[in-house]
């Protein structure tokens, strides 16, 4: 099992800033390659960013793109999203996700390719 805490989330005005975290504990973080998702009222859950086990790969949504940067430090066991520029259609919940891999590359943009899931914390942009 992992474990994963998400925090940072909060009330921003829009064009503003937040930094995500998501704790991870339990079974070897380096094993999973990590990935942020979203879901809005009304919305289904969506795809925001993902970063391979070595962070060596990245992918975002068309929508985040060159505003958001996911990042990692593997000796924090802690994944990361920076989220620039923000904007009232940022507004949701933000999941932090984790797919266990042997591939040290790569990333997934599908839900169901995640096998655990953090509770999710609140961004909420005003406008």
């Amino acid at each position: 099992q992992v474990q994963l805490v998400e925090s940072g989330g909060g009330l921003v005005q829009a064009g503003g800033s937040l930094r995500l975290s998501c704790a991870a504990s339990g079974r070897t973080f380096t094993n999973h390659a990590m990935g942020w998702f979203r879901q809005a009222p009304g919305k289904e859950r969506e795809f925001v960013a993902a970063i391979s086990r070595g962070s060596g790969d990245t992918a975002y949504a068309n929508s985040v793109e060159g505003r958001f940067t996911i990042s990692r430090d593997n000796a924090k066991t802690t994944v990361y999203l920076q989220m620039n520029g923000l904007t009232p259609e940022d507004t949701a919940v933000y999941y932090c996700a984790a797919r266990y891999t042997t591939d040290y590359g790569g990333t997934s943009r599908s839900d169901s390719s995640y096998d655990y899931w953090g509770q999710g914390t609140q961004v909420t942009v005003s406008s």
